[in-house]
């Protein structure tokens, strides 16, 4: 298998997933725009979102992953079979017992997370976390299946679940806006929608596999059986990285919400662009890395272990240093052209801007994140991203403490890249400490390369964002005339960058890795 080819096709397919999630925010935007309701509603999503990466793309998938592929590799199909099956009942009993739960306690979970709300977008957070509330066990289970697609080298369907829930809700939201009292209760309606054609979109490629997992009623055999007590044996100490990182974000929504109104609102605009690159190069290299390290850990192959990481980090260097500089020297044109629309006016571009910026900071870390935990998940180790992500969260509210009253909501996001940075570097000398990583030579004179090419993308961009006025352009072309004029300056500063990397002889196809 083609690495590189299969990341493409990932990053392809996640990349519509983030065109449609773009295109739901900007209709949120339009509609709602920056107020306490849609604070609400972010409230209310991210309650669901926490057990998710929780259940799901956290904890949940670093355990599973490996020790499927390892079964798959050293036991027989019977074995492969029984293994899912039996993680997939004890998955969905507990998820439905969880899901419960926090339909019954939703007042309080919104308490925990946004005391700060004004009383009727608290009363709004409530209903909808309770409406929503399930979509983490329905989204949970999703995730289940991408990892036996993922560990059967099944790309595809994965990444172009997310578009689903975001075509529900764009959907929702024009709708049914105007039907439901408030509005944007419209919006949880069509995340719920959402979430059922989610895992419905699974079934037709598990089947194909012969991977269909069978949830049956017997819990406690499920539970007992010996591939879930490896599973969870792996999964507490990674619940407790992944909490870890939750526990922060929950933190963060708590002081947003005692910001200026729209502060959560402006954050969460701010992250959905700031999600375009984590996702088109993190998750994408990751979700490719993982299985391949796993295979490569089963094979006691540590060269070829080495050398998958290697791989993984050049290209981060080569294609999120130059989202970064993008993010930093164009953000206001980017988030003008997006957002700037009905309800979102020029003082709310001015506030996500200096939110994206300092998201923009981190993404390196953000994205290398992605590239270097799984060097650590794929040979089972999670208590060591444990401590390290314990000391980011300490690092992180440390710096809360100085940016937030110099900052504002601007100092959270700065507060979460610098701590991005640090779990990174962290992650990177514990590979490297372990053995797990040599880079290969010719590091130094890759970096410089790739900085130098930074040059000519940044000056295009710097131009363009000075040289016109982003905000509330008039006349009736004016939409199309923005959305012109930014896609050309990005086209050229995108060309100039790859032409200026071929000047310094960097090609393609030096980062071709077969597997």
């Amino acid at each position: 298998m083609n690495l590189l080819k299969a990341a493409y096709t990932v990053s392809l397919l996640t990349l519509v997933s983030r065109i449609t999630g773009l295109l739901r925010e900007v209709l949120v935007a339009r509609y709602f725009g920056a107020s306490a309701w849609t604070d609400a509603f972010i409230v209310a999503f991210r309650l669901p979102n926490l057990l998710r990466r929780l259940f799901a793309e956290g904890a949940f998938s670093q355990a599973f992953i490996p020790i499927l592929a390892q079964s798959r590799a050293q036991d027989g199909p019977e074995a492969n079979r029984k293994l899912i099956d039996d993680v997939a009942t004890a998955l969905a009993w507990i998820l439905a017992a969880v899901s419960l739960l926090g339909v019954l306690v939703a007042p309080a979970l919104v308490l925990l997370t946004a005391s700060g709300l004004h009383p009727q977008a608290f009363d709004a957070a409530v209903w909808m976390t309770r409406l929503m509330f399930p979509y983490a066990g329905l989204i949970s289970l999703v995730a289940l299946s991408a990892g036996i697609l993922n560990t059967w080298k099944h790309f595809t369907i994965s990444s172009l679940t997310p578009a689903l829930l975001n075509l529900s809700v764009i959907a929702a939201a024009i709708l049914l806006h105007r039907v439901m009292h408030p509005p944007i209760y419209a919006l949880a309606v069509g995340v719920m929608v959402g979430g059922v054609l989610q895992l419905a979109l699974q079934w037709p490629a598990l089947k194909r596999y012969a991977v269909v997992p069978r949830i049956h009623m017997n819990f406690l055999a499920a539970w007992r059986s010996p591939g879930v007590k490896r599973m969870v044996k792996l999964m507490l100490p990674a619940s407790l990285a992944v909490s870890v990182a939750q526990v922060s974000l929950v933190i963060n929504t708590q002081i947003a919400s005692h910001l200026q109104p729209g502060s959560v609102s402006w954050l969460s605009y701010a992250d959905r662009l700031m999600e375009f690159p984590t996702a088109l190069l993190g998750v994408a290299l990751g979700s490719v890395l993982l299985p391949s390290l796993s295979r490569a850990h089963a094979a006691d192959d540590s060269e070829r272990y080495s050398k998958l990481l290697d791989w993984g980090l050049r290209l981060t260097l080569m294609l999120a240093l130059p989202s970064a500089v993008a993010l930093a020297v164009f953000a206001k044109p980017l988030i003008a052209l997006l957002f700037n629309y009905g309800h979102f006016n020029g003082f709310d571009v001015d506030q996500t801007t200096t939110a994206l910026r300092a998201y923009g900071l981190g993404l390196l870390g953000f994205v290398g994140v992605k590239i270097l935990a799984p060097g650590f998940y794929a040979k089972r180790d999670v208590r060591t991203p444990v401590k390290l992500g314990i000391i980011v969260l300490l690092g992180t509210q440390a710096l809360n403490v100085v940016f937030v009253p110099w900052l504002a909501h601007a100092g959270l996001a700065l507060a979460i890249s610098c701590g991005a940075l640090l779990n990174a570097a962290l992650l990177f000398r514990g590979l490297r400490k372990r053995g797990s990583y040599t880079p290969e030579p010719g590091w130094g004179l890759f970096a410089t390369k790739v900085v130098l090419a930074q040059l000519p993308l940044a000056l295009i961009l710097l131009w363009g964002a000075s040289h016109f006025a982003w905000v509330d352009w008039s006349g009736s072309a004016a939409h199309l005339i923005r959305l012109g004029t930014a896609f050309g300056l990005l086209a050229a500063a995108a060309l100039s960058y790859f032409a200026a990397l071929a000047l310094l002889g960097l090609r393609p196809r030096q980062f071709l890795h077969h597997e």
